[in-house]
Formats: C-alpha cells, sequence, structure tokens
C-alpha cells in the first residue's frame, strides 16, 4: 500500500509542476502527446476505482507477475483504443481541465486504495487478483508512466527510487531476464521496454539478452 500511494503521489505531483505548455510535448509513448498520455492515466484511475469495487468470491488466477503479458511488438500508436484516448484528450480543448479531471479521479483512486482490505480478492479483465497484487500492478503502471511523462520534460521530478526499482525486479521476474547490476532501474526499465535503444556499451553489457529486446507489457 505504501509504494503504491508513493508511486501515485510523485506521479501526481510531477503532473501538478508540469506548465501547461508542456501539454503539447510529446510523450514516451510512441504516437502519442503529454495530453494524451493523462488522458491515459484518467482511463487508469477510473479502472483503480472500478475494479476495487467488483469483489470476487473465487480464488485468485493471476498476481501481479502472471497479470502481464509479454510481446516484442512496441505500439504503434495507431491502435483503434490508442486513437480514442487521442481524441479523448484533445476534446478537453483547455489543459486546466484534464488536470482537473485527472486530480479528481486520481485522488478518489488513491482513497480508495487506502480503504480496501488488501486481502480482498477482485476481479478485474477475467482474471481475479488480490488487491495487493493488483495495486501492485499499477506500481509498474505508473512508474512506466512516469517515466514516458519526464521523456521530454526532463525539468520534471521522476519516480521515486523505490518505486522504480521494485518495476524492475517486477519486469524481470515477468520476462525471466536479468539485466546487468552497472544499469540503473530507470536505464533497465527505458532499456528493455523499448522506451530508449541502448548505447553500443550496454548492448554489450546485455549480450545475448540485446537480442530478446523489447519487452512489450501488456
Amino acid at each position: 500500500m505504501h509504494l503504491f500511494t508513493r508511486t501515485w503521489a510523485a506521479l501526481h505531483a510531477a503532473i501538478t509542476a508540469l506548465p501547461e505548455a508542456d501539454f503539447a510535448k510529446p510523450s514516451g509513448c510512441r504516437g502519442w502527446l503529454v495530453r494524451d498520455l493523462l488522458c491515459h492515466l484518467i482511463i487508469n484511475a477510473q479502472d483503480v476505482l472500478i475494479t476495487l469495487v467488483t469483489p470476487a468470491d473465487t480464488e485468485p488466477t493471476r498476481d501481479a507477475i502472471t497479470y502481464w503479458t509479454v510481446t516484442d511488438e512496441p505500439p504503434t500508436g495507431e491502435a483503434p483504443e490508442d486513437a480514442v484516448t487521442v481524441r479523448l484528450a484533445a476534446a478537453y480543448e483547455d489543459p486546466a481541465l484534464l488536470r482537473g479531471h485527472l486530480d479528481d479521479v486520481g485522488s478518489a483512486a488513491g482513497r480508495a486504495a487506502e480503504l480496501a482490505d488488501l486481502r480482498m480478492r477482485v476481479s478485474t479483465q477475467d482474471m481475479v487478483l488480490t488487491v495487493d497484487d493488483f495495486l501492485l500492478v499499477y506500481v509498474l503502471e505508473w512508474t512506466l508512466h512516469h517515466l514516458d511523462l519526464i521523456a521530454h520534460v526532463p525539468t520534471v521530478a521522476g519516480p521515486p527510487a523505490e518505486g522504480l526499482a521494485r518495476t524492475r525486479e517486477m519486469l524481470e521476474k515477468i520476462t525471466g531476464a536479468v539485466f546487468p547490476a552497472s544499469f540503473s532501474d530507470t536505464d533497465v526499465l527505458l532499456v528493455a521496454t523499448g522506451r530508449r535503444t541502448p548505447t553500443g556499451a550496454e548492448t554489450a553489457a546485455l549480450g545475448d539478452l540485446a537480442a530478446r529486446l523489447p519487452f512489450v507489457l501488456g
């Protein structure tokens, strides 16, 4: 719970500090501007709210690791759901409206998480998870999107170190890959997910693992 709260608080603070002029800059998500990413985060927060009030009576079928699927095809930004997000973001017109909606829904999601029983089982996307595992899913989701947010806005603070470390740990378990200890947590997340091309030195250090990249989580 602490890590979920810390991760969301850091992302929310970064969004609050973001000048409205930067909403039109590219994000780290291919095909999306920062404003499109913020609209996606509203949908994320809605998912947290919906899932936390969708209890399940059956045993968990997934956890924070097995929740994810892995492919090697990076998104193009042209999928129907991606296009819908772009249109929704553009419909806000005034960046203050977009920021305000995200603040309202995101704050509600944070409060709902604080009130939830971590042992309770919930249902989402035909899967059953404990609340604890579900919130860890969002530690990974929001840490990666925090990196996307600051990809072209380096003046805004990045994710907390503990969130980066836990996300790296989860990513390595999800993919079955172990990255060199010389790589920072941020570099692992960017390179592993295809958000950044590895340098020549990094490719050499990765060895055979370089040929398996990127790992695209879905």
